[in-house]
């Protein structure tokens, strides 16, 4: 299934004018506040009509202002899900999620409510009120209200901005399961958070002040120098895959990556399993001969693709370790004393504990 959005609005402060596209998986719009994510996300559910333009899903014209067309919310069969979970609070848990059901196409196809309560762990929740809910919980109750409704899509408007640190980690797992589960449900996930954005996403939208800056698969967008500006220069850094060969009796787990290996602390996954990795750009070093003597576990051959110098002392360097795209953070004057440029082979070195537990995801 593949949304298409080609939309222009006007608001005091913002002239909104996109064009993107959305399939499989997780398309996330990234931006900071005021960059249009929350319009264009309201515009694809049918909560904001646009001046110009047209949104479609498989091929179905939501909105098309050139033929008049704008469907009713509630016939686009999209679930929507807030900042705020916005249960009822006089229902159950339980109540909750069957209230979702009712907006069901008739003989659509989804998820059932067994497969809801298993997906979020809601099970030992069925009974209970919001009010007795922590704000992870809720908005796991939430999730599965949308899912109950079998939409065609789901859109997330910042889940999970209301939650603080220890809550996130505890629901991010969740979201991994729901993107990589049997379902396959596409979502348009809205979020200004990048530690979200980088577990989460397959595809990243990068807005600003109401313009595409820049699109394509979280590995590539994430890598490319260009977006430093963009995601923040202490935010910034690539996305890769591994996979989970080892876990040491010293706490160490060895990943193996298409470039070498990694040895990383905090790495649950199983033996075999795949995980994904986000490697700030700031954590990697360059060096132009394999170092000796270092405390760092981590070095990889890799040959420098891109270099971007920026406005003040600092640069982005883009280089390759094997199929995998990393991005070093160094300084102008590094770049220039060490003389790098383009399909130079190189050493990248990163610190074992650079790479945080909560930066692993499924």
């Amino acid at each position: 299934m593949t949304l298409e959005v080609n939309i222009r609005h006007r608001f005091d402060g913002l002239s909104l004018d996109v064009s993107f596209g959305a399939a499989s998986g997780i398309t996330a719009l990234f931006g900071r506040s005021g960059a249009g994510k929350t319009t264009i996300i309201n515009a694809v559910a049918g909560l904001l009509k646009p001046d110009s333009g047209s949104v479609t899903l498989d091929g179905e014209h939501l909105f098309d202002s050139a033929a008049r067309v704008f469907m009713p919310p509630a016939a686009r069969r999209l679930g929507y899900v807030f900042q705020d979970a916005r249960l009822f609070p006089h229902l159950n848990v339980r109540d909750n999620l069957t209230f979702g059901a009712r907006y069901a196409k008739k003989g659509a196809q989804g998820a059932t409510f067994e497969d809801v309560t298993n997906l979020f762990g809601l099970e030992a929740l069925l009974e209970r009120t919001p009010t007795t809910l922590s704000g992870g919980e809720k908005q796991r109750v939430a999730l599965g209200r949308a899912l109950l409704s079998k939409p065609r899509m789901l859109l997330m408007d910042e889940p999970l901005a209301s939650l603080d640190g220890p809550r996130k980690q505890d629901i991010l797992p969740y979201l991994e399961r729901l993107r990589d589960g049997p379902l396959r449900l596409p979502i348009l996930y809205v979020s200004h958070a990048v530690d979200e954005v980088a577990r989460l996403a397959d595809t990243l939208v990068l807005l600003k002040d109401g313009r595409v800056e820049k699109s394509g698969p979280i590995y590539d967008v994430m890598a490319d120098p260009a977006a430093v500006p963009l995601l923040g220069v202490r935010e910034a850094g690539a996305v890769i895959e591994a996979q989970v060969m080892e876990h040491a009796p010293d706490g160490l787990s060895r990943l193996k990556i298409s470039g070498g290996m990694l040895h990383l602390p905090g790495v649950l996954a199983d033996i075999g399993a795949k995980v994904r990795l986000r490697v700030l750009a700031q954590d990697v070093m360059l060096s132009l001969n394999r170092p000796e003597g270092l405390s760092a576990l981590n070095l990889l051959p890799v040959t420098i693709e891109a270099v971007q110098l920026g406005d003040g002392p600092g640069a982005a360097v883009s280089i390759r370790a094997g199929q995998d795209r990393l991005l070093a953070r160094l300084t102008a004057r590094a770049v220039a004393d060490l003389g790098l440029t383009v399909d130079m082979n190189c050493f990248a070195v990163i610190k074992a504990t650079s790479v945080a537990p909560g930066s692993i995801g499924r």
